[in-house]
């Protein structure tokens, strides 16, 4: 019996979107400062809106953010640290990826499925870590949001 058809380009695509969504973020960030101030209404909108987006995920503190062309950037050091830091980190995770997908659509070479293998470990073990983490950060934001709750129970008795 032969095993079911699927799409080998998803995974392709999967991983490109990723790194590219990863870049596009952080440079969105650090361009972020110019659109705010560059006179157009459309561009100041979408910066203001992506600055109170940001502002869900970050605490925006002045004193602890960087500034561009005397601007604030939407997150903090921190944040752009992580954000910067995941967008290197993907670009080198899927650098063995994106080679073997090159090398094969130029018909220069058509490495074994080992080869192949090997060469997605990178990528696939940097999005399982973040997947962990996030589960990571979850579980611990429920436990301490469970334990306040419980706290403003008894405090009520």
């Amino acid at each position: 019996m032969r095993p079911p058809p699927y799409n080998v380009n998803v995974q392709r695509s999967l991983a490109a979107i990723l790194a590219i969504g990863a870049l596009c973020w952080s440079a969105i960030l650090f361009v972020a400062p110019f659109a705010l101030t560059s006179g157009s209404p459309r561009l100041a909108a979408a910066a203001a809106a992506l600055y109170g987006g940001a502002g869900l995920i970050c605490h925006q503190r002045a004193e602890r953010s960087f500034y561009v062309a005397g601007v604030q950037q939407p997150v903090c050091a921190r944040c752009a640290g992580l954000y910067g830091s995941a967008a290197a980190g993907s670009l080198a995770a899927a650098a063995p990826t994106a080679l073997t997908v090159v090398l094969e659509l130029a018909g220069l070479a058509h490495p074994s499925n080992t080869v192949r293998a090997m060469c997605a470990l990178p990528f696939g073990a940097a999005a399982a870590w973040v997947v962990i983490q996030s589960l990571r950060a979850e579980a611990a934001e429920a436990r301490r949001f469970g334990q306040a709750r419980q706290a403003t129970r008894w405090d009520a008795l």
